[in-house]
């Protein structure tokens, strides 16, 4: 129940960060098209477009989703920022383990 809400999280991270890769790779593209090649939902599709332009990674164009102004700077910290959350992980497996069981 304490790790639900993570796992959750984890799973519509790697969904955006699968949208934003494709729209990398393959912008403009549509949301159609972004369903098709990634194998999600349409709507899973438009939620992740959605966040990822709030967060300024795409922007919308007349053909489709393309890269924003923040991809650059995210790729940039995406490694330093991955490693504070290993670092927290490695704290609270240090802390399970000296639970009693």
């Amino acid at each position: 129940m304490l790790l639900e809400h993570i796992a959750t999280e984890l799973d519509l991270t790697e969904r955006h960060l699968i949208v934003l890769k494709k729209v990398i790779e393959e912008g403009p593209i549509g949301i159609l098209k972004l369903a098709e090649v990634t194998g999600m939902q349409n709507h899973k599709v438009r939620y992740s477009l959605r966040v990822l332009e709030q967060a300024n990674l795409i922007r919308p164009s007349a053909q489709g989703a393309v890269p924003g102004d923040s991809v650059i700077k995210f790729l940039q910290d995406f490694e330093r920022e991955i490693s504070k959350i290993n670092d927290k992980i490695s704290r609270i497996r240090e802390i399970e383990s000296t639970i009693p069981k």
